[in-house]
C-alpha cells in the first residue's frame, strides 16, 4: 500500500484554504481589526479545535501589546462597555458560545462572531461577523468535501485569517515584528 504524496496534499488543502480567504470581503476584515483597536479588554472565546485557534489569536493580540485573554483562564477579568468579546462558532452557535456571548453583551461588552453560516443564531446575535465560508463539521455532508477531515477546513482557515489579521493590526500600529516577538514568553 502507497500513501498519498505530501506534498500533493499539501497544495490542495493551501488551495482549499487559499478559496476560503478569497471569499472574505475585505471591508468585514477591516471592521474586525477597527473593533479589536477600539477594544479595553478582549476576551476571545471557542470550543473544541476552534477554541484552540482562538487561543491563537489572543496570543498574536497580547504580542500586539492588546489586553488579551482567553474565556476560562484563571486571570481572565470581566467584561464591560468598551470591551470585545471575540467568538468562534463554526456551526453557527453552540449553546455556551452562545451563553457566553449573551453574558459579554449583557455586560455591555462588543461581540464579534467568527462563524460559516452568515444567519445563524450566533451571527445575529453579534455585533459584528467574520464568514469564513468553509465546511465545518456541521455541514460536512453537504456540498462538495473538503480533504481536510472533520470541519479542518474551517479551523485552518481561522488560524491563516488570525494570523494575517496580526498582519494588518502590526501595520496599522506601526509595529515591528521584533516588537511583536519582544512580547513573547521567556519561559520556554
Amino acid at each position: 500500500m502507497t500513501y498519498p504524496q505530501i506534498d500533493a496534499l499539501g497544495r490542495q488543502a493551501a488551495s482549499e484554504i487559499g478559496a476560503v480567504l478569497s471569499t472574505i470581503p475585505q471591508a468585514s476584515v477591516e471592521s474586525f481589526c477597527g473593533e479589536i483597536l477600539g477594544a479595553g479588554t478582549i476576551a476571545c472565546f471557542g470550543g473544541g479545535r476552534e477554541g484552540l485557534m482562538m487561543r491563537a489569536l489572543t496570543m498574536r493580540l497580547m504580542h500586539l501589546g492588546f489586553n488579551a485573554h482567553y474565556v476560562g483562564d484563571m486571570p481572565t477579568p470581566p467584561l464591560g462597555a468598551g470591551d470585545l468579546l471575540i467568538a468562534s462558532a463554526g456551526a453557527g452557535g453552540c449553546s455556551t458560545v452562545l451563553a457566553i456571548m449573551q453574558v459579554a453583551r449583557h455586560a455591555g461588552a462588543r461581540v464579534l462572531i467568527v462563524t460559516a453560516p452568515p444567519a445563524g443564531p450566533a451571527a445575529a446575535l453579534a455585533d459584528g461577523a467574520v464568514v469564513l465560508q468553509a465546511q465545518t463539521m456541521a455541514n460536512e455532508a453537504a456540498g462538495a468535501p473538503s480533504l481536510l477531515p472533520m470541519g479542518s477546513l474551517f479551523e485552518a482557515a481561522q488560524l491563516v485569517l488570525f494570523d494575517l489579521v496580526s498582519i494588518m493590526l502590526r501595520e496599522r500600529t506601526g509595529q515591528t515584528a521584533g516588537e511583536m516577538s519582544a512580547r513573547h514568553t521567556n519561559l520556554e
